[in-house]
């Protein structure tokens, strides 16, 4: 579990109400991620959270990487197409899409957004058309070596989360799905560990083909990420950013900024003095991803019993 009592706390609302929008609007956006479902992109998806272990680089495959990446492109899908379309990954790439090595599970919770900004509904259906393409480009890839769906908590994950960051009381409760600026904090959450994540990634990569991927969807995912940023900065999320940004910053133990940091408060880049991505190895990816930085930790939070593959703990 995520330790509540060492988060500082924020005056902060990360709940800012949305009225539904136009139901023919909404509909034509679900209908165009349904209508794009089963064709994908090519890419590495808008939630990848690649990585490096702590053990040598030598001892890591390229499979290796990428089956790690799949449990989070997973996880990816689901979230945006949830909130664009109500409907989980299976609907659009089947029981054969879902399926393959370690232990199949379930997903838990997700549930239309009710967008009020048509900027931010197409924004949402274009996450979901990239991650519902790069689930399937990763597997065809894999091929028989793909790991299956993992078991995907996207319900109780977002309150246990919000309330170590502080955004809510201790056992207070958080939903992304409740309005637009909500789903975007929980893109957040998401996208900036993906920018981190492809940049470790890159020293353990052997195959040219696939450095050349990783470097074309970290280009991809800090367009995505920096949009996110923008928008959130736009509306004045600052402290709420902030916020999830010092929680990841704890469990992983790599520098991560908010979108109001060294007196700019439209910070759409998250780097170091020198303008890097800051780089996270697996390790630290898990630890933001199950909530927790013990080593040996193999389960938590948005993965309840833990990711398939060969790279699972802390």
């Amino acid at each position: 579990m995520l330790d509540t009592t060492s988060q500082p706390e924020t005056s902060a609302s990360p709940v800012l109400d949305a009225n539904r929008v136009p139901e023919e609007n909404a509909t034509n956006r679900r209908r165009v991620v349904m209508r794009r479902a089963g064709f994908g992109l090519a890419g590495i998806a808008a939630a990848s959270l690649f990585g490096s272990r702590t053990a040598s680089a030598a001892t890591v495959t390229d499979v290796d990487i990428f089956n790690f990446a799949l449990n989070f492109e997973y996880l990816g899908a689901e979230y945006y197409l949830r909130a664009t379309t109500g409907n989980g990954l299976g609907t659009y790439v089947g029981a054969a899409g879902l399926a393959g090595t370690g232990t199949q599970g379930q997903v838990t919770g997700g549930a239309p957004v009710p967008f009020q900004t048509d900027a931010v509904g197409y924004y949402a259906q274009g996450l979901a058309n990239d991650e519902l393409g790069h689930v399937q480009v990763i597997r065809e890839v894999l091929g028989s070596a793909a790991i299956s769906e993992p078991s995907i908590d996207l319900a109780d994950s977002w309150s246990v989360l919000a309330a170590a960051a502080g955004l809510v009381p201790a056992g207070g409760s958080f939903d992304p799905y409740s309005s637009e600026i909500n789903f975007l904090l929980g893109a957040y959450v998401l996208e900036d560990v993906c920018v981190t994540a492809l940049a470790g990634a890159a020293a353990l990569l052997t195959n040219p083909d696939n450095i050349a991927y990783a470097a074309s969807i970290l280009g991809a995912e800090s367009y995505q990420a920096g949009l996110i940023r923008s928008y959130l900065a736009g509306v004045g999320a600052g402290d709420a950013t902030n916020a999830i940004s010092a929680l990841r910053q704890t469990l992983s133990g790599v520098g991560d900024h908010g979108t109001d940091y060294d007196s700019n408060p439209f910070n759409f880049t998250n780097t170091d003095a020198a303008g890097q991505n800051f780089r996270r190895t697996t390790s630290q990816v898990l630890a933001i991803a199950y909530g927790n930085s013990a080593p040996g930790t193999a389960s938590g939070l948005f993965f309840p019993s833990g990711v398939n593959g060969t790279i699972k703990a802390v």
